[in-house]
């Protein structure tokens, strides 16, 4: 893994759209010192990845907007977590102090489990370590979002963030039922905070044309990442997006399915929607 740049751009040959795509969970350069220490096999440290996420999104570029991907990978820095979210669980030299439900259940910025609450670690790692992680995977990754949808804004008044992962099935177990079934697909925009419903609702509909079924805000809001650029008074609009892994994935050897492909397509279509939808314009009064 490149530490000086933990992500990889596809940048459209013209940008025509306000969108901007990331998969900050899709990393999976895991680095050596990781693979190490940890107490995990191969596939189990792989867990809580958005395993091929950004496959599944590719086509964004061909659309006119770019595609933001992580290479490092979730269980060595969490993307959607807040830089300052350390868990001194893990962390030897971590405030006490102020810790969330998602740092005190081993979710911080520098995770301490996978999914299904596994442990990654025997033992602790220094806060310096820590703060290097963050230093050179968090910082430049967020920085590079930031001028994405800053350069969106600029040129095009507005700019829409989807913000793209993927979901455990069992998580599925406390969404609501979608006509009488588990939905396919969660969007959130933490009810409404970090997007105009207008492109909630499009980007619903985009996936619904597609034959997904959708839920909104639950099981999943939305995280950091929607929290942080969402500013819909702003112009700016963040939705984050949660596709069920079962749709694409075989979850026990995280390995592409034999739906894959048709899954990929079918979200090609939805990618085309999604870079085309804009926010209703601001009314002016007549002179």
């Amino acid at each position: 893994m490149d530490e000086q740049v933990p992500y990889r751009l596809s940048e459209p040959v013209q940008l025509t759209s306000a969108a901007v795509f990331d998969s900050p969970h899709s990393g999976r350069d895991y680095p050596a010192a990781l693979q190490n220490r940890s107490r995990l096999d191969p596939v189990r440290l792989r867990a809580s990845e958005d395993a091929l996420v950004d496959e599944l999104f590719h086509s964004a570029p061909e659309f006119g907007a770019p595609l933001l991907c992580a290479t490092a990978p979730r269980a060595w820095v969490d993307l959607n977590r807040g830089p300052h979210e350390l868990d001194p669980a893990l962390i030897d030299g971590a405030r006490t102090s102020g810790i969330n439900q998602r740092i005190a259940a081993g979710l911080g910025v520098v995770p301490r489990i996978v999914s299904e609450g596994t442990p990654i670690y025997d033992g602790k790692i220094s806060l310096a370590e820590a703060e290097q992680r963050i230093q050179s995977v968090h910082t430049p990754y967020h920085a590079r979002l930031d001028f994405l949808l800053k350069r969106a804004q600029h040129t095009f008044g507005h700019a829409i963030l989807f913000d793209c992962h993927s979901m455990p099935s069992e998580a599925l177990r406390a969404a609501p039922r979608v006509r009488g079934q588990l939905p396919d697909i969660v969007l959130g925009d933490r009810f409404g905070a970090s997007a105009a419903r207008e492109i909630t609702q499009a980007t619903q509909e985009a996936f619904e044309s597609a034959g997904f079924l959708v839920a909104r805000n639950a099981p999943f809001a939305g995280g950091y990442i929607i929290q942080r650029y969402g500013r819909p008074a702003r112009g700016l609009h963040a939705v984050q997006i949660e596709i069920d892994r079962g749709l694409y994935l075989d979850q026990s050897n995280i390995a592409a399915s034999g739906n894959f492909d048709s899954v990929r397509n079918r979200l090609m279509d939805v990618t085309r929607q999604l870079t085309g939808i804009n926010p209703r314009p601001i009314a002016v009064a007549a002179e």
